[in-house]
């Protein structure tokens, strides 16, 4: 035990004087969960639209009231052909053009079904296809309206609610306003983690070969095990004051619910973290330089687990091989206990699977890193 201390010792005065270190373990995370908690937002709201409006009456300026009302729609500008629209569109001045026919206030008072041109940029499939959508709501919106108006004026009717109508009643739980940030924010948590603590210990050990103290501690009766962990608590500890410190920003001021207990936050996050701190150490042990240590955690593990975890792109999206991958991957599991534990209160109970697959995934990374440590040596 008091050869681990030592190495534990060693690694804090280490960090002590290099202040790109503490830079990196305490402000490095907090500026990144802010980046993130704002520019990672899935809220689509002003998508700019252009609007050709060939008709010019009374219905289709009201419809295009409509769009630029709903805060869904910002109008950026107003064309007299059609052939104008594809400027706004390829210079992604515009998201969304609405093309409103000649005739079609005319068209819609009389019954008829007139055709309303809505047009995406489909470069960014994720807002023109929610455009999209938006739109086309808004559009059948108005025309019922319009035939609500009618059928009142002809006395057919006394209130649009005599008009057969389905009713449902939306509910929202976990995120009752489906704020995106409450979704994002816990998982920018899980990431920042990943991210600083898997890079900085993968440069752990290969900074020790570039300085030559490799050897000097090879002659030590100090165990490979005992050097591993010893490399490990300093940012064990460090990692759950990033925990911390990511929970107050989170918390107070992205004020994001934190429904479930503290402890279990704080107790499966030390999974995730050893899982981290494991990989991190089993790429120091295949790296020669930190450059090359860094390189290959960077692109050969975190960036794909990014991808594969559900942070980005939902898992059910996936082709069916990448889906079955995935269970492969640390961070899915780390994601579902962390938005579990903010949004739906989850308890220790409710994590237990979760759990069991991020303590096997420890107990192989470890085992592995101290394998392929020893074979370094020799």
């Amino acid at each position: 035990m008091k050869r681990i201390l030592h190495v534990v010792k060693k690694e804090f005065l280490q960090m002590k004087r290099d202040k790109r270190m503490v830079g990196m373990l305490f402000v490095a995370p907090l500026l990144q969960l802010l980046l993130l908690g704002y520019a990672a937002s899935l809220d689509i709201k002003n998508i700019p639209i252009v609007v050709c409006d060939m008709d010019n009456s009374k219905q289709s300026r009201e419809l295009i009231d409509h769009y630029t009302s709903s805060g869904y729609f910002k109008l950026v500008g107003r064309v007299q052909d059609v052939n104008d629209i594809d400027s706004y569109l390829r210079s992604g001045k515009a998201g969304i053009a609405v093309v409103v026919p000649v005739n079609f206030g005319r068209d819609l008072l009389s019954g008829r079904n007139p055709q309303l041109a809505v047009i995406a940029d489909g470069s960014d499939s994720n807002t023109g296809g929610i455009g999209l959508s938006y739109a086309t709501t808004i559009a059948l919106s108005y025309a019922r309206n319009i035939l609500v108006q009618r059928a009142e004026s002809y006395n057919l009717i006394k209130s649009p609610n005599d008009l057969p109508q389905v009713v449902a009643q939306t509910r929202s739980w976990y995120n009752q306003d489906l704020k995106s940030v409450n979704f994002m924010v816990p998982a920018v948590l899980v990431m920042v983690l990943m991210l600083i603590l898997t890079i900085l210990s993968a440069m752990a050990i290969v900074k020790e070969k570039e300085t030559g103290t490799i050897e000097q501690i090879v002659v030590t009766p100090l165990r490979d095990s005992e050097f591993i962990l010893g490399k490990m608590i300093p940012f064990t500890i460090t990692g759950f004051i990033q925990v911390f410190l990511v929970l107050i920003v989170a918390v107070y001021f992205f004020k994001v619910p934190l429904r479930g207990s503290l402890p279990a936050l704080f107790t499966l996050s030390l999974l995730f973290v050893i899982v981290g701190l494991g990989l991190g150490i089993f790429v120091s042990t295949i790296s020669k330089t930190q450059q090359q240590a860094t390189m290959t955690a960077q692109f050969l593990l975190l960036f794909p687990m990014m991808i594969l975890s559900g942070f980005i792109f939902p898992i059910s999206n996936m082709p069916r091989v990448f889906q079955y991958i995935t269970y492969l991957v640390p961070i899915r599991y780390a994601l579902e206990i962390v938005r579990g534990i903010f949004l739906k209160g989850d308890s220790f109970g409710d994590l237990i699977p979760q759990t069991l697959v991020l303590l096997v995934m420890a107990a192989l990374v470890l085992s592995l890193s101290v394998y392929r440590f020893r074979r370094s040596l020799r």
